[in-house]
């Protein structure tokens, strides 16, 4: 899995300071070796893989937001 072109902020123009786009670039990494190594795993142990590609995305979507944190 290739890094996004750009990272766009909140205000739709791209993330520009380096240190920012490293971590991206990292965290992007780290996660696609992760998400690998759980589809593998599952399919694997014989889960279905189309079943664990919606379960992983139902992950990603159940994911709270950090800007809509409890006071």
């Amino acid at each position: 899995m290739s890094t996004p072109p750009l990272w766009p902020g909140a205000d739709g123009t791209p993330i520009a300071c380096r240190e920012k786009l490293k971590m991206l670039e990292e965290n992007h990494a780290e996660a696609a070796q992760m998400l690998a190594d759980m589809l593998e795993d599952a399919v694997i142990m014989g889960v279905d893989e189309a079943a664990m590609r919606r379960i992983m995305a139902g992950m990603v979507a159940g994911l709270p937001s950090p800007r809509r944190r409890a006071a």
